[in-house]
């Protein structure tokens, strides 16, 4: 037990708080710096809101890359940070971490195919944070845009997180108008000309009323003939995302002119055949 004697247990403790004080000061240092630069990136691109020349969705994308990137190089430094202050090399550190890393990279080429994939995607403007797309085999609302993964909020409310290697097409619903159709059934013993003039009447008075409508609602005339009924095609142009609520109130406002005119919706009908048993 001698050799425990002669250790300098005072002198152990002196740089064990050391240590540790300096550990403490680096962790605040680093809270205060992510508090702070978190807080002038969402500034810096809350006043990038206010412009015209950039879109509120396109603000939100580049403020969510430039936290993440942000994110990465703080937590780099902190890391090497700390390390110095328990005396490694931290040249040498990175030069054997870049061997280790040219290694991985081999393995790691989907990674890196996510990263370049997201830069264009950001680029290229291709999507925005609020953008209705269609990717990957999803549908729903970007809610972040990264480097990596893509997330894309379902109408169910599920959240997918699409890899950006994985978005080899790419369908942006939210660029431009969108369409609005609703195709309508007459029977066949009523007047086509007449139902099409009905139409055409409850069509305008709602394009007077809707201002999501941009373009008609037109009657564009017969579509198909069915079984029992004729169908007509009615077709509008909208706001965007606001073609679903369009082609409801459409169908409720033809729904009542038909009725207010008399015209018939055709709809299954049931005949019953009673036989009557003698004896």
């Amino acid at each position: 037990m001698d050799w425990l004697e002669s250790i300098d247990w005072g002198g152990l403790a002196t740089k064990a708080g050391i240590i540790i004080l300096k550990l403490i000061a680096i962790y605040i240092v680093y809270l205060v710096v992510k508090s702070i630069g978190t807080k002038v990136i969402e500034r810096a691109f809350d006043r990038l809101q206010n412009r015209e020349q950039i879109s509120n969705g396109r603000a939100l994308t580049l403020q969510t890359l430039s936290l993440n990137i942000f994110s990465y190089v703080l937590i780099f430094i902190y890391v090497v940070t700390v390390f110095q202050v328990f005396g490694y090399n931290v040249t040498a550190l990175l030069a054997g971490a870049g061997v280790v890393g040219l290694a991985i990279g081999f393995g790691a080429q989907g990674l890196v195919s996510d990263v370049v994939t997201g830069f264009f995607l950001l680029l290229e403007k291709q999507i925005d944070v609020g953008d209705y797309v269609t990717t990957g085999g999803y549908s729903g609302i970007v809610e972040a845009v990264g480097l990596r993964t893509t997330q894309i909020r379902g109408f169910d409310g599920t959240l997918h997180y699409v890899p950006n290697r994985e978005i080899v097409g790419l369908s942006n619903h939210s660029r431009g108008n969108m369409r609005a159709l609703v195709d309508i059934s007459i029977a066949y013993s009523e007047d086509i000309d007449q139902a099409i003039t009905v139409l055409q009447e409850a069509c305008d008075q709602l394009a007077a009323t809707n201002d999501a409508i941009v373009e008609g609602p037109n009657v564009l005339g017969v579509q198909t003939l069915g079984a029992s009924d004729v169908v007509i095609r009615v077709l509008a142009k909208t706001k965007n995302m606001e073609q679903w609520n369009v082609e409801r109130e459409l169908r409720k406002v033809l729904k009542e002119a038909l009725d207010q005119h008399g015209i018939e919706i055709p709809f299954p009908h049931q005949v019953m055949i009673h036989k009557n048993e003698e004896g």
